[in-house]
């Protein structure tokens, strides 16, 4: 029965659980306090261990970055407060890597030594660990709901470009309406929704969309620029 607790998880389309904490910035009502933005709730196994220091010095690098698509970072682990401050001071006063030097975390980390919201998001893996939190990443848009999800072993880094893209492409889903191809980039060409779509079958049938590119009735795409795409995102 315990067993099936941990291994239920939410699923895309339904609210962000709640959850109260405390943090390394303070208590923490969530989502509740980050409403009208976007959210990343990311997990990591442990403090001072080589793959999370990485990436938490990735994540503090290009948090600017995050803040400027109006995305609010919020990580965890199951490690206490004193830790998870031993830990980001070590990361900021001692570890150069790649480059990335002095990296100060201003995010807050939830303190998550009961598990509790680790379980609450499906964020414990029996196959992987019982005691540690995969690395886990939830995309909450701003009305709290959740809208990818990404699993990462233990043992793999993240691939922070593709986290960074998946918010940019779901904010541009949303405000222009489309969905975006593989690999898509902001610049690159966008499908329009399907033929049966209202509006859409007309324009087809008519022509009236001249960017409209059709490879066949289901399949049309058509341009929208890399500036239009970026002069929206954040909003």
């Amino acid at each position: 029965m315990e067993t099936n607790q941990i291994n239920v998880m939410p699923r895309i389309g339904e609210a962000a659980p709640q959850f109260q904490a405390v943090t390394t910035q303070g208590p923490i009502n969530f989502p509740t306090d980050y409403q009208g933005k976007w959210k990343i709730l990311f997990s990591h196994p442990a403090d001072f261990t080589p793959v999370c220091t990485s990436e938490f010095m990735t994540f503090g690098k290009m948090a600017s970055e995050f803040e400027a698509l109006n995305c609010q970072l919020v990580g965890i682990s199951v490690d206490g407060l004193h830790s998870h401050i031993a830990w980001l001071r070590t990361i900021k006063e001692k570890i150069d890597w790649k480059g990335m030097k002095n990296v100060e975390i201003k995010f807050p980390l939830v303190v998550d030594i009961t598990m509790e919201v680790a379980k609450l998001y499906g964020m414990i893996q029996p196959g992987e660990s019982t005691t540690s939190a995969v690395r886990a990443v939830f995309f909450i848009d701003p009305a709290d709901k959740i809208r990818t999800i990404m699993y990462y072993p233990l043992s793999l880094g993240r691939n922070f470009d593709e986290i960074k893209r998946v918010l940019i492409g779901l904010q541009t889903v949303d405000h222009f309406g489309v969905a975006l191809p593989a690999d898509w980039r902001p610049g690159d060409e966008v499908i329009v929704p399907p033929a049966g779509s209202c509006g859409v079958a007309k324009e087809r049938m008519e022509g009236a969309d001249q960017q409209l590119h059709c490879y066949d009735w289901f399949f049309c795409t058509k341009p929208i620029s890399k500036e239009e795409v970026e002069s929206q995102l954040g909003k």
